[in-house]
């Protein structure tokens, strides 16, 4: 996998979004990533929200889920510390919190998640230098950045 690609965190709403409809951008991100034009990044805290709400939600798909998430292989990052978990608590809802320290605990060049009520708070945006952006949003930056590299 080459060095230079983007490093993209995906909040476990994206993750759900782009396995239950794969005609959005949530999709559009996952596809990327398979395709390797992305690094796509989770945390365990991720992956486990993910499988409950699959085995939840849409039990039909927690075979697809797995085997997509086995066959990505995406780069899975450990849990934050709970110091850094507190620390994000300070700016940002506890259920939010384990995924912006991870966030900010990592290399991080994108944080894609649906979640702008609580993502998109001006002391979250203090608090986390990395763009955090919908996964539309991404696309364009995205398809933007290949257009002038192009």
């Amino acid at each position: 996998m080459p060095d230079n690609q983007w490093r993209v965190f995906v909040d476990t709403n994206v993750l759900i979004a782009g396995l239950a409809s794969r005609t959005g951008a949530s999709a559009a991100i996952l596809d990327l990533g398979e395709a390797e034009e992305i690094r796509i990044l989770i945390s365990r805290h991720v992956l486990i929200e993910a499988d409950r709400v699959f085995l939840d939600k849409f039990p039909h798909l927690v075979n697809q889920y797995r085997m997509f998430i086995k066959n990505l292989v995406p780069l899975l990052i450990d849990d934050p510390k709970s110091q850094a978990v507190r620390e994000a608590c300070q700016v940002i809802e506890l259920d939010d919190a384990p995924i912006l320290a991870a966030v900010k605990s990592q290399k991080v060049d994108y944080l894609v998640t649906l979640n702008t009520k609580h993502f998109r708070t001006i002391q979250v945006r203090n608090y986390l230098l990395t763009p955090i952006v919908t996964p539309g949003e991404f696309l364009i930056d995205f398809r933007t950045f290949w257009k002038q590299a192009g």
